[in-house]
């Protein structure tokens, strides 16, 4: 198998290996002010080239591929698209921030592994600067025999405002089990229905009973319209933790039905607060495969591949 490479260019780059376009990483992607602008990942692919991502699709035109993202932040939207509100459920409002991107502070660009660190910065859709955040993506652990690779993502958003910022979810706005926010992944609509594993919770549990729970990872598998063969997406919950308390504890969103999204929600049902100059990390890792993995197979693997 060949080295990974970054193929870098004006608003994006483009990670390849054997002549597979893995992921292209759109870092100043633009677009409408209503889908809350950020970086994201998409196409996502398996190393045969089957897609395990989708972008703006009709039902939710702000998810885009894999990306960062956070719906309740002190009253602005960093999600996109309508925010929830106790009283009056989801409205369209004027809150929807951007991510603005501000530079590479390294690259590494040919090799076994691959990855990039970044400089971002969170502006309010009123234009006031709140958050800065760097974030590193690598990319790694190709396994040709198996199918496999690995992308391990790690972030650190500090409070750079003159207030006390309050990160929160739907649910910690009243919704239950709509806890999304953090890294978030949505798969092809072909992958609706798909099957949904989590470590600890037996498998039968399926996405109803994952939502919410806590457990070291969760692996959605299905089939790919044209392609033959299917793919498995493993994520591990991961890491989060506060410079000045402890973080609550990283908890599962996950959908099968009406469409396929998975993410560790590092705010499910809790509110973190960070005081000015007050920062959270987190980090997470993501296994992409080019097949369904059988349930003892997916155990295997993921207690192999655990960070």
């Amino acid at each position: 198998m060949s080295d990974l490479r970054i193929a870098l260019r004006e608003t994006e780059l483009t990670v390849t290996i054997a002549g597979v376009d893995i992921a292209r990483y759109a870092f100043d992607p633009g677009g409408a002010a209503s889908e809350g602008p950020k970086p994201f990942l998409h196409p996502v692919r398996a190393l045969d080239g089957a897609p395990l991502s989708a972008f703006r699709p009709w039902d939710h035109r702000w998810h885009k591929g894999l990306q960062m993202t956070w719906t309740h932040v002190s009253g602005e939207n960093f999600w996109g698209g309508p925010t929830y509100r106790r009283d009056t459920g989801y409205q369209p409002l004027d809150n929807v921030g951007r991510m603005r991107h501000d530079g590479f502070t390294r690259v590494i660009e040919s090799g076994p592994e691959v990855s990039f660190t970044q400089e971002l910065t969170w502006i309010t859709q009123g234009g006031e600067t709140w958050v800065s955040e760097q974030r590193t993506h690598r990319f790694h652990g190709v396994d040709a025999d198996r199918g496999l690779w690995m992308l391990d993502f790690s972030t650190t958003l500090r409070n750079v405002s003159d207030r006390d910022l309050e990160f929160g979810s739907p649910t910690t706005e009243g919704r239950p089990n709509a806890g999304y926010t953090g890294f978030v992944i949505r798969m092809p609509r072909a992958w609706t229905g798909a099957r949904v594993l989590a470590g600890g919770l037996g498998d039968g549990a399926g996405a109803d009973a994952v939502m919410g729970a806590e457990a070291p990872w969760v692996a959605v598998s299905g089939e790919h319209d044209e392609l033959d063969g299917g793919g498995t997406v493993l994520v591990f919950a991961g890491t989060s933790s506060t410079s000045a308390h402890p973080a609550p504890p990283l908890k599962w969103f996950v959908r099968s039905e009406p469409f396929p999204i998975v993410a560790p929600s590092p705010s499910f049902d809790e509110h973190i607060v960070l005081a000015p100059g007050d920062g959270i990390s987190l980090s997470h890792r993501h296994v992409f495969g080019d097949r369904v993995w059988t349930p003892d197979e997916t155990r295997a693997i993921a207690e192999e591949l655990q960070p």
